[in-house]
């Protein structure tokens, strides 16, 4: 236990910070974007959770954009989802990741949301018929969001952070971001001043041409940023050129490099220094020791990502990581292998397809994950009808589920021109392997925040499977984020045909499913789902239950009541497809379990450690190394 501390407003442990206003610490960047503001924010916030304190964050987009939901993935990369179905910018899933906390919707400011509250308020005539001005209304707007979100907890304590970090995308002088830094001047005025702390991330040019680093362009925005009235309690630069690690301001600079002077000089005794209040050891075990544990590995395990969007890895961000942290506990050197479905598809270069065939083929397992429209699915179908017929470990998410179930329906069960609504819209009713919600349709109710989005119950329709073992629990709460499902008049069909659907869901339309919130049908169908089996055994009691929880489940196309969630191939090593995206939920301590089952397969692990045999290298720490406070 962290003991109770004040240094310069800041309180750790003990009861005195519910008296304190949250403090802020302002994330900002210049010369470029992408500068490494997210990794900053995030690593802040370890330290500062290692040092007792309770961390919440908050990044601000100031594009005009309500969310990030229809954003392209090769212009933005992923859309992370919250609990609460929030799609939001990426940077929100390394701040989950790295402090354990569950943020929502309202943790994502953007130009669009505070625009469309400043419209209201002026509609509703909450500004009295006064001009609706920039400066006060919309920087005031922002101030206030930002306090009011701050204090939300975030950590499942229920106490409300006492540090929020809040990170302002973007690059000091774009005209979007100016208002964002004057809802800022309330933290100038003496009673406000210790309670934000400004942190810039900048750059330091290092072209080879000169032989030396040139720091104009980091002095020109510490210069904005001044114009702006802020001056940097911290400065934190990285290196353009050849390859540096990023390193604090008063750490020795590359020979050659000028340190900046004159633009972050601030007084004697900085309003708030974190420095001051982290004279205790801070407690890194965990975060150091798995940093060991990402070195030790030499084995070499390879995984195929077959997807549409793999000329942009932040495309799959969450992806990345999720197969970066199972790797690390099943001790496993990953590489990713990046094949683009469309090359695997008739009319594909036929250079580019044997390659990337070569590819596939020379890979441990196979992930397919998410995606929308037509472009390259024959391509992620081809890849699953190899990893069927070649025992090789498949692993796919929501979309990669549906493509494996349409493969199955096509080459096994014989059902000729099966397919997706989504790609064939004219497509005869009885092939229709994956169909629409229709509450969930775009065509009714427009592309942003319409599909089924955010944290969901799934419950497991028999014990005796893999991914059961993996979880470790007869139901699991995942996010979603999907427009398109299974059709549940063909799961018998497919189950009864060896792909067994192990897990269902209802047809909630709110998130984070409760008891006391299922509607009278729902609560009949979660309650058969976890009903005995009736007198059956083994495989036909799944099949009988599957039976009559798709019989109970709607025609399949007005209306589905129950929804396929998971899929296990009989008699395959292990061939998985979830329809939510396990991905979001994944942390390096504590990585995804379909993703672990994936890299457990791919490397010759699973059945040692679905029987208790193969401790992972961070069970072994949780068992015999110290605990964070």
């Amino acid at each position: 236990m962290v003991s109770s501390k004040v240094q310069n407003g800041w309180v750790a442990g003990g009861d005195a910070e519910d008296e304190q206003p949250v403090k802020l610490i302002l994330v900002t960047g210049g010369v470029i974007s992408g500068v490494g503001k997210g990794i900053i924010s995030s690593s802040l916030g370890v330290l500062l959770k290692a040092n007792g304190y309770r961390v919440s964050a908050i990044k601000i987009d100031p594009y005009l954009n309500i969310d990030a939901g229809t954003f392209s993935p090769f212009e933005h990369g992923e859309v992370f989802v919250l609990d609460d179905g929030g799609e939001v910018d990426l940077d929100l899933g390394n701040y989950e990741r790295f402090l354990k906390v569950s943020l929502s919707r309202d943790n994502n400011i953007t130009s669009g949301k505070i625009w469309q509250q400043v419209i209201q308020r002026e509609r509703n005539g909450d500004y009295g018929g006064k001009t609706v001005q920039m400066i006060p209304h919309v920087s005031g707007a922002i101030t206030e969001w930002i306090q009011r979100v701050a204090a939300i907890p975030v950590d499942g304590s229920g106490k409300r952070p006492q540090v929020c970090i809040v990170e302002l995308g973007g690059t000091i002088g774009d005209i979007e971001g100016m208002v964002y830094y004057r809802a800022f001047d309330i933290f100038k005025r003496p009673t406000h001043r210790d309670q934000l702390m400004s942190v810039h991330v900048s750059l330091l040019l290092d072209p080879k041409s000169t032989g030396e680093a040139k720091t104009k362009p980091l002095q020109n925005s510490l210069k904005q940023l001044r114009a702006e009235g802020l001056n940097p309690d911290l400065l934190v630069t990285g290196y353009w050129g050849p390859r540096r690690l990023q390193h604090l301001q008063g750490s020795s600079p590359p020979p050659g490099a000028e340190r900046p002077r004159g633009y972050c000089g601030q007084a004697e005794a900085a309003p708030m220094d974190p420095s001051a209040a982290l004279h205790s050891t801070p407690n890194m075990f965990q975060w150091t020791q798995l940093s060991e544990l990402c070195d030790t590995p030499t084995a070499v395990c390879k995984i195929a990502l077959v997807g549409k969007y793999v000329r942009i890895e932040d495309a799959y961000a969450s992806v990345n990581k999720a197969l970066k942290h199972a790797a690390i506990h099943a001790n496993r050197k990953l590489r990713i292998e990046f094949v683009s479905s469309e090359d695997l598809e008739d009319g594909a270069d036929p250079k580019a397809q044997a390659k990337a065939w070569e590819t596939i083929k020379s890979c441990n397992g196979i992930l397919v994950p998410g995606g929308f429209g037509d472009r390259g699915i024959e391509g992620m179908i081809r890849v699953c009808q190899y990893a069927r017929e070649n025992k090789v470990p498949y692993l796919g998410i929501c979309l990669g589920m549906q493509c494996a179930s349409i493969e199955y329906a096509r080459n096994v069960c014989g059902i000729e021109d099966a397919n997706s609504i989504e790609f064939d819209k004219n497509l005869d009713p009885v092939k229709h392997i994956v169909i629409d919600m229709p509450e969930h349709s775009a065509a009714t109710h427009g592309l942003g925040a319409s599909m089924r989005l955010g944290r969901r119950m799934t419950v497991f329709l028999t014990d005796e499977s893999k991914l059961r073992r993996l979880y470790g629990k007869g139901a699991v709460e995942e996010r979603h984020r999907h427009r398109y499902e299974v059709n549940p008049k063909i799961v018998p069909v497919l189950s009864r045909a060896g792909l067994l659907f192990i897990g269902m869901g209802v047809d909630e339309t709110t998130t984070m499913i409760e008891a006391d919130r299922r509607t009278e049908s729902s609560a009949a169908l979660v309650k058969m789902a976890n009903s005995a089996d009736n007198g059956f055994a083994g495989e036909e009691a799944l099949l009988a239950k599957i039976d009559r929880l798709c019989e109970r489940g709607g025609d399949g196309v007005t209306k589905t009541a129950v929804r396929m969630e998971m899929i296990e191939m009989k008699d395959h090593p292990y061939f998985v497809g979830v329809q939510y995206h396990p991905e979001y939920l994944s942390h390096p301590h504590t990585p995804s379990p379909p993703f672990l089952g994936l890299l457990f397969a791919a490397s010759g692990q699973l059945e040692a450690h679905l029987h208790g045999k193969n401790p992972t290298p961070m069970d072994l720490l949780a068992e015999h190394g110290p605990h964070l406070a």
